[in-house]
Order: C-alpha cells, then sequence, then structure tokens
C-alpha cells in the first residue's frame, strides 16, 4: 500500500492541469451531462412492425422521456434524452436537408425536442463525421454548416458525432469545422466527439490540445457492450493509460467511457454497483442506456444513488485515477471538494476483480491512500451508508468486497483538527 501513497500525490499535479489547458467556451458541460441514450439497450432496431414497442421511434424517446421524469431520474440529474443512430431516412431531401425516417418518426425530430423540452429536459441528436453513419444513413461529409443550422432549427441541445466511413487523419479539420458550425449557430449545444478513437485504431496520436479546444466530450476507447469483460476491458484502458488520459479532462472537456449498461442482461448487481463508482470516480458524463419500463428495483437504484451522482458531479472536475493494482485488488482515487487549506476530499474506490467466490478484506490507512491532512476526514460508504465518523489519517480502515464487486467511500477533509479518540476497524459485510 505504500506506494498508494507515492502515486496518489502525482493526482494533486495532475488534477490541476485541466484548469490550465485552452478548452471548449460554449459554458455546456461544466460537469459531465447525463441522461438516456438508445444505442446499447435498443441499437438499431427499425422493426416498427414486428417489434413496435422496443424499436428506434418517436413512440420510444417520448415513453422515456415520460419515465426520466416520473421515474425519479430527472431529479438527481439525467436530463438528456438522446436519439443515436437510425433515425434518418436512407437519403437526403431535395434541398439535402436530413430527414428523419417518415415512418417512425411521423412528427419529425423539432416535434420530438418540443416534447422533450415540454418535459423539463433536454434533446440529442447523433449524426456522422463521413459519407454515412455507422449503420449506413447520410453523414454529414459535405453538408456540415446545413446540418448544424438544421439541429439548431430543431432546437437540439446535444450532438454526438461519430467517425465511421470517413478518414481519421481528416478528423483534425472536420470535427473543428463541425464544432465551428454548432457554434455559429447561436444555439448552446453539447459536442461529443469520437474523433479520438478512430484515430487511436488507425495508429495516430489524437491531438488532445485540439480536441479540447473543439469538443466537450470525446470517446477514447472501444464501444461498450453488454457484459462485465466489456466493462472490464474499459475499466483496464482507462487505468493503463491514465497518466495520458487524466489530464484532458475537466470542466467542459471529459473523456467518455461510454454508456452505463446497469439494468441490463450482463452486468450482476454487485458488477453494476462497480460500473457506478468507476464512472464517478473518472468524472464520466452518466448516459443510461437501458429499457426503463422494465428495470429492477436494485439497478434502479444504483442509477439514482445520490452520493454517487455527486462525487461524479463534483464542481473541481479532477479525473480520478487507479493508485493501487494487486492479484485482483484495485484502488480507485479521486479528489473533490471541499478543500481545506491545501488538502482535497477524496472519493476512494476499492475494487476486487478476483473471481474466486468470497469476498476479499482490504486493510489500508488513510495515509496511505493519500489523506494525510491533520485534521481529519470525515468518512462515508456512499452505497451502505456506514458512517465512519471522523478519523485521522493515521487510521487504518478495512472493507470487505466481494468478487467483482466494490466499496465507494467518500472521505470529506475537516476544517478543524482531528481529536483523537479510540478507534476499531470497521467490518462490514455486502447484502447476498
Amino acid at each position: 500500500m505504500k506506494r498508494a501513497t507515492m502515486v496518489l500525490a502525482t493526482v494533486l499535479c495532475i488534477g490541476v492541469l485541466p484548469a490550465c489547458i485552452y478548452s471548449l467556451e460554449n459554458g455546456l458541460a461544466r460537469t459531465p451531462p447525463m441522461g438516456w441514450l438508445s444505442w446499447e439497450r435498443f441499437r438499431c432496431n427499425t422493426d416498427c412492425e414486428g417489434d413496435p414497442e422496443n424499436c428506434i421511434s418517436e413512440h420510444l424517446f417520448r415513453t422515456m422521456a415520460d419515465l426520466v421524469v416520473s421515474e425519479g431520474y430527472a431529479a438527481v440529474g439525467y436530463e438528456y434524452i438522446n436519439v443515436d443512430d437510425c433515425w434518418l431516412e436512407k437519403s437526403r431531401g431535395p434541398r439535402g436537408e436530413l430527414v428523419a425516417d417518415r415512418r417512425r418518426f411521423p412528427s419529425g425530430m423539432k416535434a420530438l425536442a418540443n416534447y422533450v423540452h415540454a418535459k423539463g429536459l433536454k434533446f440529442g441528436i447523433y449524426e456522422d463525421y463521413g459519407n454515412y453513419t455507422c449503420a449506413g444513413y447520410p453523414g454529414i461529409l459535405g453538408f456540415s454548416a446545413n446540418d448544424a443550422a438544421q439541429f439548431a432549427s430543431w432546437d437540439v441541445d446535444y450532438v454526438k458525432l461519430d467517425g465511421c466511413y470517413s478518414l481519421p487523419i481528416d478528423m483534425d479539420h472536420g470535427y473543428p469545422e463541425f464544432g465551428r458550425n454548432l457554434n455559429a449557430t447561436g444555439r448552446p449545444m453539447i459536442y461529443s466527439c469520437s474523433w479520438p478513437v478512430y484515430q487511436i485504431y488507425a495508429g495516430m496520436n489524437p491531438n488532445y490540445s485540439s480536441i479540447i479546444q473543439h469538443c466537450n466530450l470525446w470517446r477514447n476507447y472501444d464501444d461498450i457492450q453488454d457484459s462485465w469483460a466489456s466493462l472490464e476491458s474499459i475499466i483496464d484502458y482507462y487505468g493503463n493509460n491514465q497518466d495520458a488520459i487524466i489530464p484532458n479532462a475537466g470542466p467542459g472537456h471529459w473523456n467518455d467511457p461510454d454508456m452505463l449498461i446497469i439494468g441490463n442482461f450482463g452486468l450482476s448487481y454487485e458488477q453494476s454497483k462497480t460500473q457506478m463508482a468507476l464512472w464517478a470516480i473518472m468524472a464520466a458524463p452518466l448516459m443510461m442506456s437501458v429499457d426503463l419500463r422494465t428495470i429492477r428495483p436494485e439497478f434502479k437504484a444504483i442509477l439514482q444513488n445520490r452520493k454517487i451522482i455527486a462525487v461524479d458531479q463534483d464542481p473541481l472536475g479532477i479525473q480520478g485515477r487507479r493508485i493501487y493494482k494487486h492479484k485482483g485488488i484495485e484502488i480507485w482515487s479521486r479528489p473533490i471538494t471541499p478543500i481545506y487549506q491545501t488538502y482535497y476530499s477524496y472519493a476512494i474506490a476499492f475494487v476486487n476483480r478476483r473471481t474466486d467466490g468470497t469476498p476479499s478484506d482490504v486493510a489500508v490507512t488513510l495515509r496511505e491512500l493519500g489523506l494525510i491532512s491533520p485534521t481529519g476526514y470525515r468518512v462515508e460508504d456512499l452505497y451502505e451508508e456506514v458512517d465512519y465518523g471522523v478519523l485521522s489519517p493515521q487510521t487504518k480502515i478495512k472493507v470487505k468486497v466481494n468478487p467483482s464487486g466494490v466499496v465507494i467511500l467518500r472521505a470529506d477533509v475537516q476544517p478543524e483538527r482531528f481529536s483523537k479518540r479510540p478507534y476499531n476497524p470497521i467490518f462490514y459485510r455486502y447484502p447476498n
């Protein structure tokens, strides 16, 4: 655990870098965006005759907008309803305009945006920097300014621009051009880019200085699939490449490890808690992709955990990092508010990647985690609501972490000097 202290110390240097990087200033995404997105759960299901309740249609998006509000998701911060691929006709209109599929979106996208806005939510849409979208619908290539203006006329609030059917080398000018066109409309629209991931696949080194300048968020790695293996691969990518990734994140510009798949088919309860906790540590956008009509209560509770959402939405905007990895046990740490003098508060996630069928005990002092304020820290568990009280840096804390599960703690630095008192390590077990 001693190396955890040394590694975490670098967080304080890296953590302040985002404030020094010139970034897109459209006034948006000061904290990571939160909302609901269709892709992972509903993909490109266009069979509205055979599967009318699950096809990509205005009915589906209106239904999900209703549930985001009525089921309490909006109340905890989820605000975007985002259409993904497969909403278009296969060809543009006679004036080169984008046309929503007339059968599946008979009212049109402006009417859908109005419906979402009437719910107090915001509306997002998908396009592609290429000849076609990934599913073969018209892309923006050659129509950048017109498409940006059309989205503004539809009162779109968020645009995701994919990168299929395009040349990665052209993205260095194409993505900024579309971003400028969005801003030129005068309508505030979050700009989500796939720019770096396509260049990484092509063996290029993305120009993150330019990406930060032109995009509010961006994908770095593979699409998430509905499986623990996919989630683990994303966790490993962000942990193994964190020194290059973390400095690029901050208010207005975020790394995006992709959608929350909590409540679908591929993750257990423990694994779902792990995704939510680590996405909060990584300051990730929280974009649910799940059927809100059928989600089970325990998964809904994970998605609506206000304390973990507060970590994700922390105003400092410092992305956390993996500070320890050994024999299947990982510890991730993120500096958060409040700050006292020169000391941050922290969110700490203990992750058990083992599969041996029994919970693992992890014991560590706060000092070994990099929590060194002499005034101490009030520590609480964000899933189990266990209050550890105010602890000194010398205190050894012990947690029990289920296989493929997580324990996430919040340690708020205290403004007054810690008063020593007897302490016994706290043991607790997750419910089976």
